[in-house]
């Protein structure tokens, strides 16, 4: 993919120097509302685009789902008086069409619209030949190839001004956030497209004001190059998701506070004692790749074992012992639950996978 650089497109961005920020309310909800407060977020530095929802996608119906067209000449108001540039959400060709006639600065693809590749389809063919930037948020179901192929699908468009935001993903368990993280998702975003800017939504992954910090200064940690922050003057009265809103004031304390982190030090020293750990780094997980390949032929004649036997590729009783005792062994060793968990879900799917694939090939 041709992707270009913030820096490229927003000269008062200077990568790798601090994050970009986008903030402003979940919903444009009066020009009084907007105005105010997008004046206020001017006076925070790190801020350089005011983003308000026109339209909202909402669960269910009867909530309020946004102002939609009488509310866009709004965003160009903002701009005309701070100066920031605008964004809002598009699900539709026609959202589209609209904002690019009131002249707002950025698009975004919300999560539930880059779930459903029709829509994606929809709204690139109606960029093409638009030269205008474009976020396209992770899907929410936790589905990378969805969410790259989200972003292939506009840059097909010819669009190159992209931006991935990462604002969690929906899962059966709520535990801690009211959309699961799952960092390893966009890290390997990261990993496959190192030239694609990559935001965190704080404000969807937490559902909750007091948790936006704590995950902003997570994405910072994670190299991440920016946030998207839901900010309203008055929070507890917003027409929609009040509970994850913060004020200007809270915002600029948030960014005044995070840890900002380098890829590089100019330490010799420091870059030295790095390599040699990373070289540990490297020698064990040689060793782990070689112990998985010896764990892949201990499974194979398991199976060969079980076709003269003929039994059944899966022991589900097996599983769940062979799981405990390994939580258990992990939890002694001080290793994260979910993360081996995770691990050996992994390995388990993997043998099924190889133990049924030499049953296809035993009945030819």
């Amino acid at each position: 993919m041709k992707i270009d650089s913030i820096s490229s497109w927003l000269p008062t961005f200077k990568d790798n120097t601090s994050p970009l920020v986008i903030a402003g309310p979940c919903s444009a909800e009066s020009l009084e509302q907007v105005l105010s407060t997008a004046h206020a977020l001017k006076n925070i530095p790190a801020v350089k685009i005011f983003r308000a929802g026109i339209w909202k996608p909402r669960t269910r119906p009867n909530n309020f789902e946004g102002l939609g067209e009488i509310a866009l000449p709004w965003l160009h108001e903002v701009k005309k008086q701070t100066g920031l540039l605008t964004t809002t959400e598009v699900a539709t060709a026609k959202h589209v069409e609209l904002c690019l006639k009131n002249g707002v600065d950025i698009l975004w693809i919300g999560a539930r619209t880059t779930a459903n590749p029709f829509s994606v389809q929809e709204i690139a063919d109606a960029l093409k030949g638009v030269d205008i930037p474009v976020m396209i948020k992770n899907p929410i179901n936790a589905d990378l190839q969805l969410w790259i192929g989200a972003i292939e699908r506009i840059n097909n468009a010819g669009i190159t001004k992209l931006i991935a935001i990462h604002r969690g993903f929906s899962v059966a368990d709520k535990l801690e956030f009211r959309n699961d993280p799952l960092w390893r998702i966009p890290m390997e975003l990261k990993v496959k497209f190192p030239n694609l800017p990559l935001l965190c939504d704080p404000s969807h992954i937490t559902g909750e004001r007091e948790l936006i910090q704590k995950v902003c200064q997570k994405a910072m940690d994670l190299d991440m190059n920016g946030l998207i922050i839901e900010t309203h003057l008055n929070p507890e009265k917003a027409w929609s998701d009040a509970a994850q809103q913060i004020t200007p004031e809270k915002l600029n304390t948030i960014l005044t506070e995070l840890a900002l982190k380098t890829q590089y030090s100019n330490d010799a020293g420091f870059e030295a004692e790095l390599n040699i750990l990373r070289a540990q780094i490297d020698r064990l997980d040689n060793e782990l790749l070689h112990t998985l390949q010896l764990r892949s032929n201990v499974v194979e004649k398991i199976a060969f074992a079980k076709i003269e036997q003929n039994i059944t590729a899966l022991q589900s009783s097996r599983f769940d012992t062979l799981m405990k005792e390994r939580l258990d062994t992990g939890k002694t060793l001080g290793l994260d639950e979910g993360f081996i968990k995770e691990i050996f879900d992994s390995i388990h799917e993997q043998s099924v996978k190889l133990q049924t694939d030499l049953f296809e090939r035993s009945k030819k």
